[in-house]
């Protein structure tokens, strides 16, 4: 009841105010009252209500501390830093043991940069404050601008200690731990606050996520069942314990989840998403279509949906369908290697060869330098009878891959097929001393060349001189 006649009060101001700008009449408000109604225009983005306010409080309060430390605020608002400071310079000389000046001169600190400077006003500010939730979130926020995270949790901590309502210092606590690695010191701290705090659904959906970043599965979805019992609308709690269920491979009950998510809000494209990759394991590839189908109208940019049709039309060997949509992933993210990787593996299989070797040359760009790769891209340019090409492309590799086996061997088809039985004889004795099974390659890859004399003999005396060294 009291907070209702508060907020009545405070809204009776605000109209009493607005009537008065109306009129022109000139009405009496306490200093209380013009400090409410300027921080309201401050935070509704009316800066020249806020500062219409201000003067006229002024004007009636010339001496009001409270009033100064609005117009610190609205000096800091507008970026005048200096005004600013001056003013809490003459405040603290009137009243020093005010925490207010110290919080708006670390407020000032922080817009400069000077966050060390910030953290000793703050914790001036405690010598003297009685709210110290909000000094302790101030303190963790300037900690973690300087990257002193442990600090910086220990303040978030003593902001929950003295406010256990407050979720965004749950949130940064539990941040802090992340960004720290300290997943199960995370756990230790949620369990503690979960036993005096049963009921809050933040902590036990935080819980859920340590859980998950452990690979306990089983725990993770556990906590966010509790999430989803406490608060029945938990969006995000029902989404995390879809992707916990999927790593179980329980992808009914993964469905499950993401459905509520769709029930309790509009669908997400995300969502649609995984409830079709969740179809795709259990084969059931029509539901899975229309899901991605389903993600792909409700976000046409989400090209990690384009590429999962595309997988799904690979699985069922229908490539020109799977490259159709994977060129439509590609046209929303062309700087990604795994994109043109698939490109050029799809048009080798529909044997679209000059195709392919162009997504192998895009995703070498994008940075893709696997070993595995870069043969392939070698074996196509020797399809296509660009022997030098493939040459090149093995030395470059070779540069990354120094004196391996498969790139000896194919150095040695390739110098074999250009006639330089030299240099064939020379990568090929060093594939043969890398790894013998390496000759594979050549009956595999490379019959003709497997079936030169040259090539027997080298190999035949390699087996001989193996012998005798036995």
């Amino acid at each position: 009841m009291y907070l209702d006649n508060e907020e009545e009060e405070y809204n009776l101001s605000l109209s009493r105010f607005e009537s008065m700008l109306k009129t022109n009449k000139v009405l009496f408000f306490d200093s209380e009252e013009f400090e409410n109604i300027i921080l309201h225009y401050l935070d509704s983005g009316k800066l020249n209500l806020a500062k219409k306010a201000l003067n006229l409080g002024l004007d009636q309060h010339p001496h009001s501390t409270g009033l100064k430390l609005v117009q610190v605020e609205l000096f800091i608002f507008q970026d005048k830093l200096e005004l600013a400071d001056r003013l809490l310079n003459e405040l603290e000389e009137i009243e020093s043991n005010n925490e207010e000046i110290y919080i708006q001169r670390a407020n000032i600190y922080s817009k400069k940069g000077l966050h060390h400077e910030a953290i000793k006003s703050l914790q001036t500010a405690l010598k003297y404050t009685e709210d110290f939730p909000d000094v302790y979130s101030l303190l963790g926020m300037e900690y973690l601008f300087v990257d002193e995270i442990q600090k910086a949790k220990e303040s978030f901590i003593l902001c929950l200690k003295y406010d256990i309502e407050d979720q965004s210092a749950l949130y940064n606590i539990v941040y802090c731990f992340d960004f720290l690695d300290e997943n199960k010191e995370a756990i230790t701290f949620l369990e503690e606050f979960i036993n005096s705090n049963p009921y809050s659904e933040i902590a036990w959906h935080q819980l859920g996520r340590q859980f998950f970043t452990l690979k306990d599965f089983d725990k993770a979805v556990w906590a966010f069942d509790y999430a989803t019992l406490i608060d029945e609308h938990f969006i995000g709690a029902y989404m995390e314990k879809g992707k916990a269920q999927e790593k179980q491979k329980k992808y009914k009950e993964a469905i499950e989840s993401y459905l509520m998510t769709i029930e309790l809000d509009a669908p997400t494209s995300y969502a649609l998403l995984r409830i079709g990759n969740c179809y795709e394991k259990l084969e059931e590839y029509v539901l899975a279509k229309k899901y991605y189908k389903d993600a792909i109208h409700e976000d046409p940019s989400l090209d990690k949906a384009w590429i999962a049709i595309a997988d799904l039309y690979v699985t069922l060997e229908r490539f020109k369908k799977a490259l159709f949509y994977l060129k439509k992933a590609i046209q929303i993210d062309d700087q990604n290697e795994k994109y043109w990787v698939r490109y050029a593996l799809f048009n080798k299989t529909l044997l679209q060869f000059k195709d392919a070797e162009i997504g192998y040359k895009n995703a070498a760009e994008c940075g893709e330098f696997s070993l595995e790769h870069w043969l392939d891209w070698a074996d196509l340019l020797c399809i296509l009878g660009d022997y030098d090409g493939a040459i090149e492309k093995l030395l470059q590799i070779s540069e990354f891959h120094n004196d391996h086996a498969s790139v000896e061997c194919r150095l040695a088809a390739v110098y074999f097929i250009l006639n330089e039985y030299s240099k064939g004889t020379y990568h090929l004795t060093i594939a043969l001393n890398k790894d013998y099974k390496s000759v594979e390659i050549l009956q595999n890859n490379f019959p003709l060349v497997w079936e030169n004399p040259i090539i027997q003999n080298i190999i035949a005396k390699y087996n001989k001189d193996s012998k005798s060294l036995d």
